[in-house]
């Protein structure tokens, strides 16, 4: 239950007066109090089975939980096996998990034989969101946060404590409300709380739902997902590739991928130009001081590559007679762009000013977190930075938003909710005045509500110059990701002393709003790609049209239309090689290819073709100058045709 407004386990005495309101188990707080609850089983069946292994973190995570471990072995699938039934034992017994206060000597003492565990006890008092499901990155938060310090014993149906461990809570009342909608899913190695110069824990992930059928449809989800993965959708349709030869993280396009990544960005470049966007272009490296005027190497450094030393020089005799600079690789595009307005004297009437780039950059990100094209570490963002007045700002930000809505609605994306993500009281984190935080904060806030979607409110998830609303969709098989984000910035413009002259002649700060729309175009490529499981509507496909003869007599005849569909602009081929037709067919729609033109003699004689679609299904005689129509029809429209109604 909360208690006016913080969770509390339902053990809790309250009073009369007190403000109590339920916490359903399918709710986000519910499955995550239930997913931590489930971690707990999990840790205890472990010292079960070995009474030496040692105890990290165990925090509720998207769809799951995991628990870390210092152990001498890593765990093999067998043991794996032997957890998970130890684990229903532990549920069986209903053990009850009852929540005591300790303070930090008594914690000490108790658990003197968990050398992270005592580590964790030194954080108290770090800031916390108030929800089961909020996590720092590291997962600290699931044990100890701003106020007290408390541990959670498991007791027996004897009134014995037969486990226990640091803890936050809240849980559930006992393990038995576990239920049997729970599953290990798989073993790796993690860092102590994330960092590379810590020790390496052997982690156990799992799953947790509140029936035995949610654990089932969440299972069919992720089958679902695996045949959808675009890193293996990419090998299969030959789309792009990570040579180990270039390194990890940095991904080459082959041809047919290409053509897909030039369609979504030429489209998003002429939906720009019609918003008032200019493109503009800036180099990939800048010397240390772009990046200490922008604070980046103060708040993110230890995302940036580390420097490129250059423009030494020395006399004959290897004296230094010029120091060097230290180069970047840049990880944000938007100093750069800030150098553009910069550049000369602004009026009001250049405002509002929008410079758009596909501009490349660079992330250090470790080894273990890369994953496809979802998380490299050379990407190319669709940045777009927007210069207005302060009376300009809330509108533009409203258009902002409206833009970004429009154009992925083109791509096929249509389920959006936003996120407003805040500051916190940590003012170390910031940079910038509060009233402007706030003015900020609330201007998108107004714009977020007046959408009419879904909005949900974080504090702490800001970045470090401002407020940002992020927008999240949800793809076919009901993920959610991600997605743009439109953030507004004081501070910057203050940092790099920008200016423009108002009608009244006097010089003024304008305001900065960051806008990515797609956010990575590698990572949004892979959105779209496991969106529609590699089978693109027929405006993004690599090949929109094949050309099947029946026989080799109707080569010339399938030739001739296809000549006519490509100087209509349509992507189309004809399929010129020795396998028989059943084979070219099972080929092609295995290659999802969009369309495929089947011709013989009756074709031939009559001046038509024949459709056959993604399903399978045909549609035999059509003329060929229809033909041309609805298929030029279909990717003007940018339709996904996977039926004959879907081309109708």
């Amino acid at each position: 239950m909360r208690v006016g407004g913080e969770l509390k386990d339902l053990a809790t005495v309250v009073a009369e007066t007190d403000a109590v309101e339920p916490v359903t188990i399918d709710s986000a707080d519910g499955l995550a109090i239930l997913r931590h609850s489930a971690a707990h089983v999990l840790a205890q069946a472990v010292q079960r089975i070995d009474p030496q292994a040692n105890l990290g973190i165990g925090p509720p995570i998207t769809d799951g939980f995991y628990y870390d471990f210092g152990v001498e072995q890593p765990f093999t699938p067998e043991d794996l096996k032997a957890i998970d039934k130890e684990m229903q034992r532990i549920i069986r017994e209903g053990q009850r998990f009852v929540r005591r206060v300790v303070t930090d000597d008594e914690a000490r003492v108790e658990l003197a034989a968990e050398p992270f565990k005592l580590e964790l006890i030194g954080l108290k008092g770090a800031s916390s969101t108030g929800s089961a499901a909020g996590e720092y990155a590291d997962g600290a938060n699931v044990e100890v946060g701003a106020g007290e310090l408390t541990i959670y014993d498991n007791v027996n149906r004897d009134g014995e404590v037969v486990w226990k461990d640091l803890c936050r809570g809240p849980h559930l009342p006992n393990t038995r409300m576990i239920g049997n909608g729970w599953a290990l899913t798989r073993i790796a190695a993690a860092y102590w709380r994330g960092s590379e110069k810590n020790p390496q824990l052997q982690r156990i992930y799992g799953t947790a739902w509140p029936t035995k059928e949610d654990l089932r449809a969440h299972q069919q989800r992720l089958e679902e997902a695996a045949k959808r993965d675009h890193r293996r959708l990419g090998k299969e349709l030959d789309l792009f590739s990570f040579p180990d030869e270039i390194g990890s993280g940095l991904s080459v396009w082959h041809p047919r991928g290409g053509i897909v990544r030039q369609e979504m960005e030429q489209h998003a470049l002429h939906r720009h130009r019609a918003a008032g966007y200019t493109y503009v272009y800036t180099p990939h490296i800048t010397k240390k001081d772009l990046f200490i005027e922008s604070n980046h190497l103060v708040t993110y450094a230890e995302g940036m590559f580390p420097p490129i030393r250059m423009d030494e020089e020395r006399d004959e005799n290897g004296a230094i007679t010029k120091q060097g600079v230290d180069y970047y690789l840049k990880p944000m595009n938007c100093p750069m762009h800030i150098l553009i307005y910069r550049e000369r004297a602004r009026s009001y009437r250049d405002l509002p000013m929008r410079l758009a780039e596909n501009g490349t950059v660079y992330r250090n990100e470790l080894s273990g977190a890369l994953h496809g094209l979802t998380r490299v570490r050379g990407f190319t963002q669709d940045d777009a930075h927007l210069f207005v007045t302060p009376e300009q700002l809330e509108g533009e930000v409203a258009e902002v938003l409206e833009f970004v809505l429009s154009l992925l609605r083109d791509f096929g994306l249509s389920d959006f909710e936003l996120e407003l993500s805040m500051r916190d009281d940590e003012k170390s984190k910031w940079i910038g005045d509060e009233a402007h935080w706030a003015e900020a904060t609330d201007a998108l806030r107004r714009v977020a509500l007046a959408s009419g979607l879904k909005l949900t409110e974080v504090a702490g998830e800001a970045a470090f110059y401002g407020p940002k609303i992020d927008l999240k969709v949800k793809d076919a098989i009901g993920r959610t990701w991600q997605l743009s984000t439109v953030q507004l910035d004081f501070n910057l413009p203050e940092r790099f002393h920008l200016e423009f002259t108002d009608r009244d002649g006097i010089k003024k700060r304008p305001v900065m709003i960051h806008r990515a729309l797609m956010g990575s175009i590698e990572r949004f490529f892979a959105i779209l790609l496991e969106h529609y499981a590699g089978a693109f509507p027929v405006w993004l496909a690599p090949v929109q049209v094949v050309g099947i003869p029946v026989a080799e007599e109707y080569y010339d005849y399938l030739d001739e239309v296809i000549v006519k569909l490509t100087r209509a602009g349509v992507r189309a081929e004809v399929d010129h090689s020795d396998d028989r037709m059943q084979k070219k067919i099972r080929t092609h729609t295995t290659h999802k290819v969009p369309l495929q033109l089947i011709a013989g003699e009756q074709d031939r004689a009559g001046g038509t073709v024949s459709f056959r679609f993604r399903d399978g299904t045909q549609e035999n005689g059509v003329p060929i100058e229809d033909a041309v129509r609805r298929i030029t029809g279909a990717i003007a429209t940018r339709a996904l045709v996977n039926t004959a109604e879907d081309l109708a």
